[in-house]
């Protein structure tokens, strides 16, 4: 199994902290943003992080400042409008780098305090794994990706509905089998490839998709509201 960190974003909604500075790169809790994951990453799990040109220099040194290895993956894009988009980000390094195993796949903005043992012990090793969290109330959905479930399989994603049925989402923390990536690559065929919400959605009409579903303490680290309020 390997690991792939999304962090290539240019984190537009929490400028003006991050415009000359990466969003996951900025302190939160005591350390940067992105190694509330790392530090949860088995040792014996190859970590790779795609980031953007514009901050390749600021990931190398913090890369330098590592106690394990981690590979660092530059798109060579300077600006949002160049972007790859989160899902073309993700078939382009699995091709580019040749990955042929299972793939722990993570926004490096999303904060938990789940078990990632227990996370990776939940997979079957056949079917996509996504990590759902219940906000506690439909009304705080509106900015998440919501999911309907049938036992632990995932039926329905429905991204950032106006009215949500439930107060289920889904997180930017998933497990995918090798078998699935060519559902990637013929996603990436469209015209929209920046939201893993909607690769879900064209994946649940092609496979069976389960959910593990989580108690502790999540945080989308989306907006710099979210960001001031929580750290």
């Amino acid at each position: 199994m390997k690991c792939l960190i999304l962090a290539s974003g240019f984190g537009t909604r929490m400028y003006p902290l991050t415009l000359n500075h990466a969003k996951a790169l900025l302190p939160y809790r005591g350390k940067p943003m992105i190694n509330h994951i790392v530090d949860k990453i088995p040792l014996d799990i190859e970590i790779l992080v795609n980031v953007n040109k514009k901050f390749e220099a600021d990931f190398l040194e913090w890369q330098r400042k590592q106690r394990r290895k981690i590979t660092v993956c530059v798109e060579n894009v300077h600006s949002e409008k160049e972007m790859l988009g989160a899902v073309g980000a993700l078939n382009y390094w699995i091709k580019n780098k040749d990955i042929r195993e299972e793939l722990l796949l993570f926004g490096s903005d999303n904060y938990f305090e789940f078990d990632l043992s227990a996370f990776i012990a939940a997979f079957n090793g056949k079917n996509a794994l996504i990590a759902v969290y219940d906000v506690g109330d439909p009304s705080k959905a509106t900015q998440y990706g919501v999911v309907q479930l049938k036992g632990r399989r995932i039926i329905e994603l429905e991204e950032k509905p106006a009215n949500p049925r439930s107060s289920l989402v889904a997180t930017a923390c998933y497990i995918l089998p090798l078998r699935v990536f060519p559902f990637i690559s013929e996603f990436c065929h469209g015209t929209t490839r920046d939201n893993l919400g909607n690769f879900v959605t064209h994946l649940i009409d092609r496979d069976d998709v389960y959910a593990y579903p989580f108690k502790e303490k999540w945080i989308d680290i989306g907006s710099l509201e979210i960001y001031d309020a929580t750290k």
